[in-house]
């Protein structure tokens, strides 16, 4: 039986590269060579602290695996077999460059069936949760899994789909027309994805709100009409004035942090949106008043539909969205802790987006 290299999670800093057996490629299946796999904020908070891979002894609902798992579901790759029953029902090639669609659902309860997998009570990722994952020289999915690439858009872009579907999502759950200023409040990945998505769809002034001066030039490079420090300027106060004193019509909060919240809800117009998209560490005091007196609304959005990432593939194919700069750093796969996840601990202000680079040694 062949072997093949995969990075799998056993708990908190505990990275194993292992050889194990190749996965064997079923009718239903589609087989890919994983060719870059982006490391993103929740294995960085993963690789800290156990969170979502199930542990031992409580196996997730869809894949029925607990730790160990093979790691990574930002993933690109080339399609290596494709399944004899997937192969007369669907347009995919051995050859064929793809990205994975990474979330699981049980695809029965009422928001699946609504269109809302990213709601299920039961989800799940490929990479995180079990199924495979990205950080391995092959997996297997099912072809609803499976987005073909443009031959204008390469393997190491390709792995940004899905953090740039995280932010398309949360800027159409915004409700945001073409013209409409918004706020983006903390520059990470998702943040910089949200302002080029803004900018994709023809938003007008974008205001990023950014403490770290890499990232606030990065800001810059994704689209950012303005670039407030706020520690240097009322954040408030300048963007109300950015806006002809009325507020812009959305925020985005992407930095999980009290004064940002309580920032974008003060700074955004009169029925306005707020967009909570950070992954909030310690519980947030809200005063209602400031939601009532103005009509202003707060939503979640944490990922995405699969609509998203047509949506996002387009706009790489035309043009829209150029997101090459988020990437920092590429690592081969015998290096993602020390250069991986170390270097994204210990050098948050040097790295946007670092991704494994599968063929380098």
């Amino acid at each position: 039986m062949s072997t093949m290299r995969a990075l799998r999670y056993h708990g908190a800093k505990d990275l194993r590269l292992e050889y194990l057996p190749e996965p064997e490629c079923e009718p239903t299946q589609v087989k890919i060579k994983p060719a870059f796999v982006g490391l993103c904020g929740t294995d960085l908070h993963e690789y800290h602290s156990q969170t979502f891979v199930p542990r031992p002894g409580a196996p997730h609902p869809i894949t029925n695996e607990t730790a160990p798992v093979i790691f990574g579901h930002e993933i690109s790759g080339t399609i290596v077999q494709v399944g004899s029953k997937v192969a007369g029902s669907t347009d995919l090639k051995t050859g064929n460059k793809v990205v994975v669609f990474p979330l699981l659902c049980c695809q029965t309860c009422l928001v699946c069936k609504g269109d809302s997998p990213a709601c299920c009570a039961g989800k799940g990722f490929l990479g995180l949760t079990g199924g495979g994952g990205g950080l391995s020289d092959f997996m297997c999915v099912g072809p609803e899994a499976v987005f073909t690439l443009p031959d204008n858009v390469s393997l190491e872009i390709g792995a940004l789909v899905e953090p740039l579907a995280v932010a398309w999502h949360a800027v159409s759950e915004s409700g945001i027309e073409a013209g409409q200023a918004s706020m983006v409040s903390g520059t990470g990945p998702i943040g910089l994805a949200i302002i080029q998505c803004l900018k994709a769809i023809g938003a007008g002034e974008i205001i990023a709100v950014e403490v770290a001066s890499r990232r606030q030039e990065h800001a810059k490079l994704s689209g950012a009409t303005h670039v407030l420090d706020p520690t240097q300027v009322d954040v408030v106060k300048t963007i109300r004035g950015l806006t002809g004193g009325g507020g812009p019509a959305v925020a985005f909060e992407c930095a999980g942090v009290q004064s940002s919240l309580e920032s974008a809800i003060n700074a955004v117009g009169a029925r306005g949106t707020i967009v909570n998209v950070a992954v909030w560490e310690k519980p947030f005091t809200l005063n209602m008043n400031k939601l009532l007196l103005s009509e202003k609304k707060l939503i979640g959005s944490l990922c995405y539909r699969k609509s998203d990432f047509n949506n996002v593939i387009k706009a790489l194919h035309e043009g829209r969205l150029r997101p090459e700069a988020m990437v920092t750093s590429k690592v081969p796969l015998n290096r993602v802790v020390e250069d991986g996840f170390e270097a994204l601990t210990n050098e948050r202000e040097k790295h946007i987006k670092v991704i494994v680079d599968m063929a380098a040694e």
